[in-house]
């Protein structure tokens, strides 16, 4: 399973989480409505090249990283998509865009939309198009320390 690194990091700070299996999708809208999560509750993970350095954005599936605004709030001089040549080696266990948002387990910042903030829980692929995994905002929050900006 793609997400051993995460479980273990979870199981080692005591963290409860689940992993639900769900028809293969491709986007994050459509994993969102095959893991019966509302979209806007569902994190999707879109990495991003912040003044030569990758980095995680993360936003609700309903919505799409705005780099100029990401940019703006990093006061950054450049951000752009990576493509998947360049960050395919940070991820090495998980399907292409399957990403979870744990940029801190794979050397990497973490910037978070402050619309993922209210939810009791985050939902996210967990490095396949066919599982989800779901645990306590609280607790992601604790373990990222994902930068929160608006995107």
């Amino acid at each position: 399973m793609p997400v051993d690194k995460i479980k273990a990091f979870l199981e080692e700070h005591g963290v409860d989480y689940e992993i639900a299996e769900h028809p293969e999708a491709f986007t994050a809208q459509e994993v969102a409505a095959e893991a019966h999560v509302p979209g806007r509750h569902f994190a999707k993970v879109v990495t991003v090249k912040v003044d030569d350095r990758m980095a995680l954005a993360v936003v609700p599936a309903t919505e799409r990283v705005n780099l100029e605004r990401l940019g703006q709030s990093l006061g950054a001089e450049s951000v752009s998509l990576a493509t998947e040549a360049e960050f395919a080696d940070r991820f090495p266990d998980c399907e292409p865009g399957a990403m979870p948002p744990f940029g801190n387990l794979f050397g990497m910042e973490t910037f978070l939309s402050p619309r993922l903030t209210a939810a009791e829980e985050i939902v996210f692929n967990a490095g396949t198009h066919t599982e989800v995994m779901r645990l306590s905002f609280h607790d992601f929050e604790r373990l990222v320390e994902p930068i929160e900006v608006e995107l």
